[in-house]
């Protein structure tokens, strides 16, 4: 997605498939109603459908929302199917997911500071 979010946004992802007819306000009343959240928070809320090629993605922009609709043409998105209803995510693994990788990778390479070669 090409769209530029703010720096302080929290990304929530809906593990598990949503119905992908529901626009808007089915998919506002699915994060107040299902997961206990405000839709109208500095937050983007990620939808994916039962085949995982569609995603939806759901913005409060302080004048009204913003739907986002990508169907990818080949491939799947790595969505996680775990038994959490919602959970949050980075923006590594918003890009992560985006890329078609799954968002919990099992080997990070992490920056290490401050090591000392011997």
């Amino acid at each position: 997605m090409l769209i530029r979010f703010p720096d302080d946004i929290r990304i929530y992802i809906a593990c598990g498939h949503t119905d992908m007819r529901r626009q808007i306000d089915g998919l506002a009343a699915i994060v107040q109603m299902n997961f206990q959240l405000d839709p109208f928070q500095n937050a983007l809320f990620l939808f994916c459908g039962k085949k995982r090629d569609r995603m939806k993605a759901l913005f409060w922009e302080g004048d009204g929302f913003l739907l986002l609709y990508k169907r990818l043409e080949s491939g799947i998105f790595q969505w996680p199917k775990s038994s959490e209803e919602v959970r949050e995510i980075t923006p590594q693994q918003y890009r992560w997911l985006l890329e078609g990788l799954a968002i919990d990778q099992k080997k990070v390479i992490q920056n290490v500071k401050n090591k000392r070669v011997l």
